[in-house]
């Protein structure tokens, strides 16, 4: 993927609210294209989050889940500067890391 995800992070005391959008198709597998074949499957199936390399979530997904997804999550405890890092794999095995500073 060469788009790299949108990550916004703003803390308000000591709780970071975390904003991420993933730019990725999404595709089920049981959607037909033009030439009336399946497309494959092709779907994120793990997104970590860290904030200062010590990991604070972990979801499983699956096809069900939209294109171009949006995760949103807080953290407690960051504080304005720390680095969050959004890593995401899917079933191709294709994965993605990107990371911004809190603000």
């Amino acid at each position: 993927m060469a788009n790299p995800m949108r990550i916004r992070a703003r803390v308000e005391g000591d709780v970071a609210d975390v904003r991420v959008l993933m730019a990725h198709e999404m595709e089920t597998g049981q959607r037909k294209g033009g030439d009336g074949q399946l497309v494959p499957a092709w779907f994120i199936q793990e997104v970590t989050a860290s904030v200062n390399g010590k990991a604070v979530m972990t979801a499983q997904w699956g096809p069900a889940v939209s294109k171009n997804p949006y995760l949103q999550f807080k953290v407690k405890g960051a504080k304005a500067g720390d680095k969050v890092t959004v890593s995401w794999k899917d079933n191709k095995g294709e994965s993605r890391t990107d990371e911004a500073a809190i603000s």
